[in-house]
């Protein structure tokens, strides 16, 4: 088995795919529309995406412009070389560091919270490699 793809129902696709494209960094891979369900999809990831990483499935409903996230959703986890300077970058382009970079209380590991444009948590982790 190998992880492929999360989802997330976005209110706005081209809002997002802005925002994890300028923002964060990825690529769009591919796009898909459905005019039979009314819905569309965007594909988005790191280094072309499958098979060597999992990728971000975006999925807007038509009509739909926003969603209750709710309690049981947590978070995305993206590595980055140096967490620091990736928030650099997310804040010069207009994202929001909703957690500073800085270590996990109670470790070492550094690790910064980024909000996407429809309240998504994302968590940077520094990593070496």
């Amino acid at each position: 088995m190998r992880f492929l793809h999360t989802m997330l129902r976005v209110g706005d696709l081209q809002r997002s795919i802005d925002f994890y494209t300028q923002v964060l960094g990825m690529q769009l891979l591919r796009t898909s529309e459905n005019p039979d369900y009314k819905y569309s999809l965007a594909f988005l990831g790191f280094d072309g995406g499958n098979p060597g990483q999992a990728e971000l499935e975006l999925t807007y409903n038509w009509g739909q412009d926003s969603y209750d996230i709710g309690t049981a959703y947590g978070h995305i986890a993206i590595g980055v070389p140096d967490v620091y300077a990736a928030c650099d970058r997310i804040k010069a382009a207009g994202g929001n560091v909703t957690r500073e970079a800085g270590p996990v209380k109670g470790g070492k590991t550094v690790i910064a919270f980024v909000t996407d444009p429809d309240g998504y948590k994302i968590e940077l982790i520094q990593r070496n490699a």
